[in-house]
């Protein structure tokens, strides 16, 4: 409470009631899957367009060499295509994959150059150093007798402990280590000959430090870092310069307090008359498919920032649709499942395989599957592949999350999607008829059928569930998106006091979350009051809850269902006689 000392007027602000809530996002997407390129381990990288796939983990991979595991690029691709905005990638590479690296001089190296990740893609990575210095000085005096290394220089500005210099009169140079540098006082680790003295304005005798220019270049893709070093203790120590690199990662290999020698003089062996060096990088590989298993999709929990596969999106809380495409191994695709279950806060678009074409063999592999959380399409899309220059049969999931994220978009995550066009689908892989649908549809089966006229279109909006509750898509995703939506937006009722003035205020705020959700057409029912309900209080908790710190609030919602049979009865009209 405010104090009150003196007379006068106080303003003062306060809660009235219940706070505002934003929705979650519903429509960023994450894939697992092989790439050329990109970190194996640790936490999703955000991609927001697919030239920012392939700056980040490369293009199109050929079937020649990665077979039915290449299919990544090409679902990010469609992802972007269909209405999609934000994507997470976790890349999966064969165990036998190596990283591309080089070292300077290839003999006695003292600079080891590697590729950031594995893949053939590091063997384009090439890397040019040439001399640099950061700065530059002269000698006014010698503050010691005979024998002393502290010199008094014109500005000590730029000389770090550690540093190896270069004592230069035109004619010679002579090397030099910094041991000390303070106020313009400098103590080399050697003397110098008492030569050294220049206190003219345009000095012929100058010490510089040794410093060297890195360049590495992937492609289109350049890092220049400039005036790194060997000196272990500064700041722009070539090993640390470089480790936010995307392209590599780069290690000193010259012990501290070696040779006083200048680092570009010991990567060019000793020869002053280089005035670059050069390495290309090689020993990369992409490795053997045969060599990939479920379990590298599936991924190892390593922990924090590093784990891998579908475990890599522990990490992660934007995601809400996710997908591996193209790997229709059951027990991939029941951990993604089972992965959105446990977190109870993303939903899982699976691929059927593309051989499963006969009935029998959809629906073999439609009851691995009993959840709420996933959905199955069928058939595989037929797409113009840049690559290859010719039409290809990519698997559906990229292309629906595509839709799901332009459904969300321009209708709400309450719509069905389905009955939505697949852009940039010139056919399917295979057709199925109505009759067909008939059998399929109700068993959780979303069918991607052509239509006269109307193009290509998805025409199914069901889970992979015996749960009619739960039987369709838009309802789970909503309920999802309510659930994740309070639990983002209630964190300030943590620890206030658990009584009727926070009830209220929590009722309120949920209260007037949901009638923006009916009034956008999200929740059915002619009234708020037909379309939800917020219980909380002491109908719903008991004073052991309370005492305990539990407060708990009853919500029940009425979610649209779509009209999935669109039914028109009719009956001739006999006209009445005169």
């Amino acid at each position: 409470m405010a104090e009150y000392l003196s007379p006068g007027v106080y303003v003062e602000e306060f809660e009235s009631g219940g706070k505002p809530m934003e929705g979650v996002g519903t429509s960023t997407a994450g894939f697992i899957g092989l790439a050329e390129k990109g970190a194996v381990e640790g936490v999703p990288q955000l991609v927001t367009n697919f030239a920012d796939f392939k700056r980040k983990y490369g293009g199109y991979l050929s079937e020649n060499e990665f077979g039915e595991y290449r299919f990544l690029a090409y679902a990010v691709e469609h992802f972007f295509i269909n209405g999609g905005t934000r994507a997470f990638i976790s890349r999966v590479a064969s165990k036998d994959a190596k990283c591309a690296e080089g070292k300077v001089p290839e003999a006695d190296a003292v600079l080891s150059v590697i590729a950031k990740n594995p893949g053939a893609w590091g063997n384009n990575i090439s890397v040019v150093i040439t001399p640099s210095s950061k700065a530059k000085t002269q000698i006014l005096d010698i503050l010691d007798t005979a024998g002393g290394k502290r010199y008094h220089v014109k500005n000590s500005g730029g000389f770090n402990v550690g540093d190896i210099v270069m004592y230069s009169d035109q004619t010679t140079a002579v090397y030099n280590r910094v041991i000390k540098s303070q106020d313009n006082i400098i103590e080399f680790e050697n003397e110098f000959d008492e030569s050294v003295i220049d206190k003219n304005l345009l000095p012929s005798k100058v010490i510089t430090t040794c410093e060297f220019n890195l360049e590495v270049k992937a492609d289109d893709q350049v890092e220049l870092y400039e005036n790194v070093s060997f000196n272990i203790e500064a700041s722009n120590y070539v090993d640390k310069k470089t480790a936010k690199s995307d392209l590599v990662e780069v290690h000193c290999l010259a012990p501290s307090g070696s040779d006083i020698v200048s680092p570009f003089l010991a990567i060019s062996e000793l020869d002053e008359d280089k005035a670059l060096v050069s390495v290309n990088l090689a020993g990369g590989s992409n490795g053997s498919v045969s060599s990939l298993s479920a379990a590298d999709f599936i991924g190892t929990d390593g922990g924090a920032g590093k784990r891998t596969g579908i475990q890599s999106f522990l990490d992660n809380d934007n995601v809400s649709i996710m997908a591996v495409p193209g790997v229709t191994d059951p027990n991939v695709q029941l951990m993604l499942v089972a992965h959105c279950e446990n977190l109870g806060s993303r939903f899982a678009v699976l691929d059927m395989p593309r051989e499963a074409k006969k009935l029998d063999d959809i629906m073999a592999h439609r009851d691995i599957f009993d959840t709420n959380y996933a959905a199955l399409y069928h058939p595989w899309l037929q797409v113009f592949d840049p690559l290859d220059k010719k039409n290809i049969a990519i698997p559906p999931s990229g292309s629906m999350i595509g839709i799901y994220a332009r459904s969300d978009s321009t209708r709400g995550v309450h719509k069905a999607p389905a009955n939505e066009p697949v852009r940039a689908c010139v056919g399917l892989d295979c057709q199925f008829n109505k009759g067909e649908q008939d059998i399929l549809n109700p068993k959780g089966v979303n069918l991607i059928r052509s239509f006269p006229g109307m193009g290509i279109r998805v025409w199914g909006a069901r889970t992979a569930t015996s749960n009619p509750s739960w039987k369709y898509i838009n309802v789970r995703r909503l309920f999802i998106f309510i659930e994740e939506s309070i639990k983002a937006n209630t964190n300030w009722a943590v620890f206030e006091p658990n009584d009727e003035v926070l009830w209220v205020r929590v009722r309120r705020t949920i209260e007037v979350f949901l009638t923006g959700m009916w009034r956008d057409g999200s929740l059915a029912g002619s009234s708020p009051e037909e379309a939800f309900f917020v219980n909380i209080g002491h109908d719903t908790m008991s004073q052991d809850d309370i005492d305990n710190g539990r407060l708990i609030c009853v919500i029940g919602v009425a979610p649209v269902k779509p009209a999935e049979f669109v039914i028109f009865r009719i009956s001739q009209k006999t006209s009445d006689a005169e």
